[in-house]
């Protein structure tokens, strides 16, 4: 693979460009000579025989001193006084005065022909003009390439454009099995367009790959073009853009013509809704894109079923792009790539594993169970922050504590060496300590608890992680107000234990998660008998939500009531259960301030008060619970 400015042609038009700057050049030295020559001249007391400066009226008052006088046509007069003396005079041409000087015995000559400089400054402007029109009119024609005036510009702001045939496979892509299979009908197209010609049918002219950043949407394309070992070019739609207006059509004709010299290949152009947003009548300050994507809809449009031109575009933003640009015969096929699942990102961390030395002991399920919501970037990512985090503490392998701390460190931030007060830290232990028990107390409803420390981490002064068995796509009623009473809990804690006046705002984040957790529950799932099943909410202009956008004041007002229904019922139930328990609750506080972090089952044997293993096998964080100053 090579990066290649593919706008760089010789053009014979550089000859006239240098030619004009090295007569503008000439000019200018010419100018300057000039100004020099009509400087004063000051007489230097060490030469004698300097030339002096007269004015007019000395040469009139000194008529009868002057020996010798030459004038030029530029009335410059120069010559030598009688005692000897050069000077130098601008005068005024008049006959009278010249004759005055010629009868005093002063020889008087007139010389009206042009020096060489004279005829150099009459003719160099003229010669500069017109080679610099000569070489105007030559790049508006293209010059010996094409291209016209906005090759010589697209040379000054050149596309790099990444060219050549790529290594990489779908084996060297995991996770996405499902949006593979939709690509494989281009490599087979791409090798065989007998196949598909036999029966009529064409191959999608324009791909385009949208999803969240990281889950491989590049990679992806580079293994289509791999796959089937044809040309690959990638640039981005950035590219296209430029201070000067035209460039970008420019450079859209370009990188399309060079896709067609070298057909078939893949065309990929990453980020397109930086040239492909929707054009609107009122977005008259960006001609130039809306000329470009113009551009763009041209040249896809105008390929024949035959050309071998696979585009394929990626965004973060389809719901951006232009309509145009997504109709059949240009951008056909759109496949969109979730985040993997659970046996995704087992492969795809057993495929960025090779890249590492990793301990044999360490489960690549058990990692994959932690990392719900993680892109294929952050899987990698993450094990290379294992890995970094090994040659710190020095290990000689990756280990499962080096996966974890890495894991800890892209959730929550770094270990925090904060001074915190005693009583802070206690009442700390004692709010995660009631997370953890309501937790374990509803381990049949939710996800298993992986560990609960008070170490700080960011924010967070410590927390409750809870291992997900797999990648959940919705929750039932009892799922929620379980997790309504362990997002509480923390706080029925502090108010059991050390009193209501001593309460501290280190549920914060607990509230807010639950309070969240309660309002979709009821403006958007439907599962409040008293709201009913209907949705009181609706998406706005950019895809986000705004709460109660669609309900009437009584509406609204029964929402909030309804949610702060199942928050107290949600903390009564939390509060029983902890004062209930205090006797185990506070045995795991005090553990909890003695080793600081508590495993999973170190949790369960306190609580269940046997060595108890759980359903499903932990090692981290799909849900947390923070304790926040």
């Amino acid at each position: 693979m090579k990066k290649e400015n593919i706008f760089k042609k010789k053009d014979g038009s550089k000859f006239y460009l240098i030619a004009f700057v090295v007569l503008f050049i000439a000019l200018i030295a010419r100018i300057a000579y000039v100004g020099n020559m009509n400087k004063p001249i000051v007489q230097d007391v060490a030469t004698p025989k300097a030339p002096i400066e007269l004015s007019f009226s000395d040469v009139l008052r000194r008529a009868n001193d002057i020996k010798t006088m030459d004038i030029n046509k530029d009335n410059i007069a120069t010559g030598t006084l009688k005692d000897g003396t050069p000077y130098r005079a601008t005068i005024t041409y008049n006959p009278e005065l010249l004759e005055k000087i010629s009868k005093n015995g002063a020889v008087v000559s007139i010389n009206n022909k042009d020096s060489m400089w004279d005829g150099v400054a009459k003719w160099l402007p003229i010669m500069v003009s017109a080679l610099f029109l000569i070489w105007l009119l030559k790049i508006l024609r293209g010059g010996s390439g094409g291209g016209g005036i906005t090759r010589s510009l697209i040379g000054q702001n050149p596309t790099k454009i990444t060219t050549g045939k790529t290594k990489t496979t779908f084996k060297d892509v995991a996770g996405i099995d499902s949006e593979k299979q939709e690509l494989m009908e281009v490599v087979e197209f791409l090798k065989n367009k007998d196949k598909f010609k036999a029966l009529g049918a064409r191959v999608p002219r324009g791909i385009l790959l949208s999803g969240e950043p990281g889950t491989g949407k590049t990679l992806l394309a580079r293994a289509v073009a791999g796959e089937a070992n044809v040309p690959f070019f990638a640039t981005s739609g950035s590219d296209f853009s430029g201070i000067i207006v035209g460039l970008g059509v420019a450079k859209i004709k370009e990188i399309f013509e060079l896709a067609k010299r070298n057909a078939p290949c893949i065309l990929f152009i990453d980020e397109i809704d930086a040239i492909g947003q929707s054009r609107s009548k009122h977005s008259l300050n960006d001609n130039d894109r809306e000329q470009t994507l113009n551009q763009l809809l041209i040249e896809m449009d105008g390929f024949s079923n035959d050309t071998g031109i696979i585009v394929i575009a990626a965004t973060n933003r389809p719901d951006m792009l232009d309509k145009a640009l997504l109709r059949p015969g240009r951008f056909d096929r759109q496949i969109h790539i979730d985040l993997p699942n659970l046996e995704g990102r087992r492969d795809i961390l057993e495929l960025h594993a090779k890249k590492f030395k990793i301990d044999e002991k360490v489960s690549m399920m058990d990692v994959a169970r932690g990392t719900t919501g993680f892109s294929g970037a952050d899987l990698e990512n993450l094990l290379n922050e294992a890995a970094l985090h090994a040659v710190r503490v020095e290990h000689k392998l990756v280990e499962q504590s080096d996966i974890e701390e890495a894991r800890d460190k892209i959730l929550m931030g770094p270990k925090k060496n904060r001074k915190m007060r005693p009583q802070d830290i206690k009442l700390t232990a004692y709010h995660e300590a009631g997370h953890a028990f309501v937790g374990v107390h509803y381990r049949d409803i939710t996800d298993p608890i992986h560990k609960a420390t008070i170490i700080p981490r960011g924010q967070a002064l410590g927390m409750v992680q809870h291992l997900p068995v797999d990648d959940k796509v919705s929750m039932t009623l009892e799922e929620v107000r379980a997790d309504l009473a362990i997002d509480l809990a923390g706080r029925a804690a502090e108010e059991i234990f050390f009193g209501k006046d001593k309460i501290t705002t280190g549920a914060a984040s607990d509230i807010e998660m639950a309070t969240n957790i309660a309002r979709r529950s009821i403006t958007m799932a439907g599962l409040s008998d008293k709201i009913g099943m209907v949705a009181v909410n609706q998406a706005n202009t950019f895809g986000q939500r705004i709460a109660l956008e669609n309900a009437s004041e009584k509406t609204a007002e029964a929402v909030d009531g309804e949610i702060r229904a199942w928050i107290d019922a949600a903390y009564k139930d939390a509060k029983a259960l902890v004062s209930k328990n205090k006797a185990t609750v506070e045995k795991l506080a005090k553990a909890l301030l003695e080793k600081e972090t508590l495993s999973g089952e170190e949790i369960r044997e306190i609580v269940l008060g046997k060595k108890a293993t759980a359903k499903k096998t932990p090692t981290k964080t799909a849900k947390k619970s923070n304790a926040k100053k």
